[in-house]
């Protein structure tokens, strides 16, 4: 791996190895500039350091303390914060589909929320380029959204146990259902730069670290591009201070590096910390904000989950969490609410079971363990719909200190009546399914899923932090790319468009480049 040392002033500095880091860092690296990628966490060796056991595998989701407030206080873990390079695509479940047309005009289309800068036409090529190059395995033709250029490069993973189920359930209902594009290799995969990666075995620990390198985290796909074409990737690695000069643009990142304070020398920062960092970070050094946007319009996706027991051995623990889907409930049309939301199955491990047993009923001890005996035959399915952006949800600062003396972010979450309205219909269509799948015991788990918002992009200076390229608006040597800059949070599941948007501000910013040194 190429070393460069703090005294030189590198080309770019990205804070941040997931989903909007890492294809940054490749882009810029093969262009031929000077990158150096700051990582807070590990650099992890799936086949040594991911063990199949849950707890174990804790040490991959970021694990510095978030406070949340609200009405509905998000958890924070698996299911939205990685720790190490790749970031939380360590723990995805790399399910990957396209967001469609619409969700970039939901204001246009409900008179609600915000319209994104950039159109679904804006991306299709970074979508294309993405499966390809991720390996991404799925249905051709696919039954949703437009036309694609291209089908997916690798066949569908088999379903799982819930998958079967949920596709018992949803055909007397005429719900289509088809097996999910998931960036999980079906079959042996070839990358230029990148190497030969396995098929998946079906181990099931999607979100507790693939160990054979089927699942696309970045670990194994941008990053080894990036460190082939000259990219130095620091690991453990805490930036506190963005250093500005004279003319107010950054100049220099400080980090904390084995509790000591280094200094990196750079001509560009790239912020990919994801929408709660990145925002803490700009908070602390009281940079980019003059809109007053920063840390707003929090966003978590409505993820409402029903499990119940079946008289089939499901065995939960068994495939891809995530193997089935269904879009037919992108926009229903008895909806009174804005926008839509997808079903997807669920396959679970049994810690993670044990605690939704816990969050939702109140069980514990005999009770908790009596109930944990039925294991083996449980399936989920839950909903992943929209939420929209409000002023009472945001991130902030607290005055309270964590282990490194820096304030702990507090997170202010309360759903909206568009995310109950939404939540309630799609439980009612999920109770049909399992009840003719044959469900019994059944409960609800109300959640919200991954973060999203609080640096957001736009036109409007006034209104945004960045604009339609990732650029600040009051910096012009400081970009974000991750899902901060999500203007909303879209029906789908964010990471491959995150990704998608990460490409495009590498180009755009590589045009921009290549001119001035012209």
């Amino acid at each position: 791996m190429q070393e460069y040392s703090n005294k030189d002033s590198v080309d770019a500095v990205i804070i941040g190895t997931g989903a909007g880091g890492a294809p940054i860092i490749a882009r810029l690296a093969e262009a031929g500039l000077k990158v150096v990628a700051l990582e807070a966490g590990k650099f992890w060796n799936p086949k040594k350091d991911f063990a199949t056991d849950e707890r174990e595998q804790n040490k991959i989701i970021w694990n510095y303390e978030r406070l949340s407030a609200g009405d509905d206080p998000i958890p924070f873990g698996k299911n939205n914060s990685g720790f190490g390079v790749g970031g939380s695509t360590l723990a995805y479940t790399a399910y990957t589909p396209r967001p469609h047309p619409d969700d970039f005009t939901i204001n246009t289309d409900f008179g609600v929320g915000k319209d994104w800068p950039i159109s679904y036409e804006d991306l299709e090529p970074y979508f294309d380029e993405l499966e390809s190059f991720l390996g991404v395995s799925g249905p051709t033709p696919y039954p949703w959204g437009p036309d694609r250029n291209v089908g997916y490069p690798l066949p569908p993973n088999p379903i799982n146990g819930a998958a079967q189920l949920m596709e018992i359930g949803c055909e007397p209902l005429n719900i289509k259902t088809v097996p999910a594009a998931n960036a999980i290799l079906s079959a042996p995969y070839h990358q230029e730069h990148v190497g030969e990666r396995e098929a998946c075995i079906n181990r099931g620990f999607c979100q507790a670290g693939c160990s054979t390198g089927a699942k696309a985290s970045t670990d194994v796909t941008f990053i080894p591009q990036a460190i082939h074409f000259g990219a130095e990737i620091r690991t453990e690695c805490f930036v506190t201070r963005l250093n500005t000069n004279e003319s107010g643009q950054i100049s220099s990142v400080t980090y904390l590096k084995n509790g000591q304070e280094e200094t990196q020398f750079c001509k560009t920062v790239f912020i990919c910390a994801g929408a709660i960092e990145t925002p803490r970070l700009l908070l602390m050094n009281q940079l980019a904000n003059s809109s007053g946007q920063v840390g707003k319009n929090f966003m978590a996706n409505v993820s409402t989950q029903i499990w119940g027991e079946f008289e089939e051995l499901v065995h939960p623990y068994k495939g891809i969490p995530a193997s089935l889907i269904s879009e037919d409930l992108h926009r229903p049309k008895d909806a009174d609410f804005a926008s839509g939301y997808l079903l997807q199955s669920i396959g679970v491990m049994p810690i993670t079971y044990a605690s939704q047993l816990c969050r939702a009923t109140g069980m514990w001890g005999k009770e908790l363990r009596e109930k944990m005996a039925a294991y083996n035959h449980v399936a989920g399915i839950n909903i992943h719909g929209e939420c929209l952006p409000y002023e009472h949800n945001y991130v902030e600062l607290s005055d309270e200190n964590d282990e490194l003396g820096l304030p702990k972010p507090r997170i202010f979450f309360s759903n909206g009546t568009n995310e109950k309205r939404l939540a309630a219909h799609g439980e009612k269509i999920m109770e049909k399914i399992w009840d003719i799948a044959g469900a019994k015991n059944t409960f609800k788990v109300s959640r919200n899923a991954h973060i999203i918002g609080t640096c957001r992009m736009g036109d409007d200076a006034t209104e945004a932090v960045v604009n339609a390229q990732g650029k600040s608006f009051d910096i012009p040597n400081l970009y974000i790319s991750d899902n901060s800059l999500f203007p909303s949070s879209l029906t789908v599941n964010p990471t491959l468009t995150i990704m998608a948007v990460a490409l495009r501000i590498a180009d755009k910013f590589l045009q921009e480049y290549s001119t001035s040194k012209n």
